[in-house]
This record gives structure tokens, C-alpha cells and sequence, in this order.
């Protein structure tokens, strides 16, 4: 009886069929998977601080492509090494993805200089960051209108609006002070990084003083990274003068905070 149902020509016809599409369906996936090595994965590795020859030779050997599409200049980073990179190290893609790499350029970028005389500390802070620039100190003298600045300095020389200056480069800042108006309060900035405690530092009209990093802290993206745990002097409702220092001590040890 089943030879016989076999037999029949329509079974035939039909099990052919069947047995072409099953086969179709198994030589496509199998092609998509070459052509797509959809099952395969590479780990991006870490391009930073590679020049551009150095990141495209380790692309290669891992089948991918690296491609400057941007660049800074960081001033106490090596010219021409990389500097970040999208997709990050460590993220898993597939072979042929794209890598889009920053550089640090190899020389500074000219800014023009703002005018920020007569303008508020705040207002100047805000100029300087838009500009690629950074506050350096800031020098406090008798004036009727405190933190009013009076004159702007770069390399302890008065430097005039719309001069040509380095991107990065510090900015030290002339500003009132009245007699009325001429104290403020020592900030916690204990656990903020580098930068953000120097920006708290300022707001409350205060100079950074003494910088020291422990042993943790052994270059640059370190420093970048490293976290305040020492303070002099400490926060305090206490008030003091504008103008005052105040030290601090870095670390990338997180437990190392909280001892103190």
C-alpha cells in the first residue's frame, strides 16, 4: 500500500518539491551566514594613544576599519595619537564595522581672544569654555563692583580682545573687589574629579592652590579621572577671603575618600 502511494506521481511531485524548498531554505541560510557572518563577532580593541598607521595595522588584523573623522588638540597629549574612538574598546561588532577615531591634533588651535572686560566672573567663565580656553587664577583688587572683571592676562601679560591664543590655553583674570562684598565660604569638593572641582573651586571666588595626585594617578587620563580626597583648608561655614587657595589631593583609589 505505501509503495504503491509512493508511486503515485502526484506524491512524487509534491515530496520533490518539499524536498527542493528545504533545500533552497538550508543553501540560503548557509549563504547568509558567509555573506553576513552573521554567527562571527569581533572585540574592538583599544586604539587610544595609537597613531593613525599603528590603530589601522591592529584594525586590519582584526578585520575591522578605523577612520579619523575628528581631532583636538590636548595640550600634554602626544600629537597624532588617538585620543577616542566610537564604537568604545571592548564592544563586540561584526567584521568589516566601522571605527570612528579622534585625534589629537598635531598643532594647536588658534582661538581669538574674547573681550571679557567689564563682564561678571560668570559670564567670563562661560566665554573662556565656549572659547576652548580655561580660567587660570583669579587676582582680586579693590574695585566698587566685586568680581567685575577689570583686565585679562595670559602669561601674566594684559592680553587684548580678538588676539590670536591656543586653544587650552590658562586665562588669568583681573576683578573687583569691594570692600562691602569680599568674603565667601570654602566648598566640600570631596569625591569630584579634577575639573569639576576646580570649576567649584572658582565659583565660590576662590584660587586652586596646591595640586597633588597619589600614587594611583600615573598620567594624564588619569589625572583627568582622579577624585578629590583631601582638601586644605576643609569645607567650613566659616567664611574667608575671595581670592584664598585652597589645596587638593587626588586620587582613583574610591575608598581611599571615604577615610578621610
Amino acid at each position: 500500500m505505501s509503495k504503491g502511494f509512493f508511486s503515485n506521481w502526484i506524491v512524487k511531485n509534491i515530496l520533490g518539491a518539499v524536498a527542493l524548498i528545504l533545500g533552497l531554505t538550508l543553501m540560503a541560510s548557509i549563504l547568509l551566514g558567509v555573506v553576513t557572518r552573521h554567527s562571527k563577532v569581533v572585540e574592538v580593541p583599544d586604539f587610544t594613544n595609537m597613531t593613525q598607521q599603528q590603530a589601522s595595522a591592529l584594525a586590519a588584523e582584526k578585520g575591522i576599519r578605523v577612520e579619523v573623522t575628528d581631532s583636538i588638540y590636548a595640550r600634554r597629549r602626544t600629537g597624532g595619537a588617538v585620543v577616542n574612538q566610537n564604537p568604545y574598546a571592548g564592544v563586540s561588532v561584526k567584521p568589516g564595522r566601522r571605527v570612528m577615531l579622534t585625534i589629537n591634533a598635531l598643532h594647536p588651535k588658534m582661538v581669538a581672544m574674547p573681550d571679557l572686560i567689564g563682564v561678571s566672573m560668570r559670564q567670563a567663565k562661560a566665554e573662556l569654555r565656549s572659547k576652548g580656553l580655561s580660567l587660570g587664577r583669579i587676582i582680586y583688587v579693590s574695585d566698587m563692583a566685586t568680581n567685575n572683571v577689570l583686565r585679562q592676562l595670559y602669561r601674566s601679560v594684559q592680553i587684548k580682545p580678538g588676539t590670536p591664543i591656543e586653544s587650552e590655553a590658562t586665562v588669568d583674570l583681573v576683578v573687583g573687589l569691594s570692600t562691602f562684598d569680599c568674603t565667601t565660604n570654602v566648598p566640600d569638593v570631596t569625591g569630584f574629579k579634577y575639573s569639576r572641582a576646580v570649576d567649584v573651586i572658582h565659583d565660590y571666588s576662590l584660587n586652586v592652590g596646591h595640586l597633588k595626585f597619589d600614587e594611583t594617578v600615573k598620567n594624564y587620563d588619569d589625572s583627568l579621572n582622579a577624585m578629590v580626597y583631601l582638601q586644605s583648608p576643609a569645607a567650613s561655614d566659616a567664611v574667608c577671603d575671595m581670592g584664598s587657595e585652597v589645596s587638593i589631593s587626588l586620587t582613583l583609589d574610591e575608598g581611599r575618600i571615604s577615610k578621610f
